[in-house]
């Protein structure tokens, strides 16, 4: 799916997982604000308050470029007996109704655009085939050969989400950019974003500050997820640092594969 050129910025905001109070945050930032597209690379509503960020999201308009995660997919696919394994994306599902199923369903599994300074950019969730495939700073360059192979030459610039560890990396001649997590980071509270050019091109990662006690009391407040306040102190307070996640998210790369086999 390609959409119109832009010669504006373009903010990237990824995995959100519907916590508003840091998505307010960071659409309050003045690059945001200025920004000619807001590209939302998935996992935008498996969280304690779905709803609420999904009305907040539609807003933006015509300004919002929409991308289907992994969670988006399987809260928009379930069913009874068919729901998410996590116990909070399932909740999260069964807070939408028909027309935001229909809604989530709809949405592309990448979008390329055209970027000033950077040529057209392929926005994707995870990898640019699979919503839930594992690619990481330090994956090896064979991995990252499997994942862009089918790119098309002339899209030099990749953006992806799914790990929530913000990252930038040139490979096989394209610079790879993961924003990472605006609601669940790893390693420091806060919500980390990506800002693309104006300028020559250039790829910024951003990092916003806010109050994440007095976001972890408001969801616990205003979501009705009976897991709500344990949830918040968890991921919005980012109990789990990077290294613990690239030790999590590392085999699912294949790294640990012997030589010869699949990755």
């Amino acid at each position: 799916m390609d959409t119109s050129p832009t010669g504006a910025a373009v903010a990237v905001l990824s995995d959100i997982h519907a916590v508003l109070p840091a998505l307010e945050a960071v659409l309050a930032e003045p690059d945001v604000r200025a920004a000619d597209r807001i590209v939302l690379t998935g996992d935008l509503l498996a969280g304690p308050l779905p709803r609420q960020t999904l009305a907040r999201l539609r807003t933006l308009g015509d300004r919002a470029v929409w991308i289907s995660g992994n969670a988006d997919r399987e809260m928009a696919a379930a069913r009874p007996g068919n729901e998410p394994a996590d116990p909070m994306d399932a909740w999260a599902a069964g807070q939408l109704g028909p027309e935001e199923r229909e809604f989530l369903r709809s949405l592309p599994a990448t979008v390329t655009l055209e970027v000033a300074g950077l040529g057209p950019v392929l926005f994707c969730h995870a990898t640019p085939r699979d919503d839930t495939e594992i690619a990481l700073v330090d994956s090896r360059p064979e991995r990252w050969a499997e994942v862009l192979e089918g790119v098309p030459e002339a899209v030099r610039t990749v953006v992806c989400g799914h790990t929530h560890m913000p990252f930038v990396r040139f490979t096989h001649g394209r610079l790879v950019v993961n924003p990472g997590s605006v609601g669940m980071p790893y390693g420091r509270p806060g919500a980390h974003w990506a800002l693309l050019g104006p300028g020559g091109g250039a790829v910024t990662l951003r990092h916003t500050a806010f109050d994440h006690e007095a976001a972890c009391a408001r969801i616990a407040r205003e979501s009705d997820s009976p897991s709500a306040a344990a949830w918040a102190d968890t991921y919005v307070r980012a109990r789990h640092s990077a290294e613990e996640a690239l030790a999590a998210f590392g085999p699912g790369d294949g790294r640990n594969a012997a030589p010869g086999t699949d990755g």
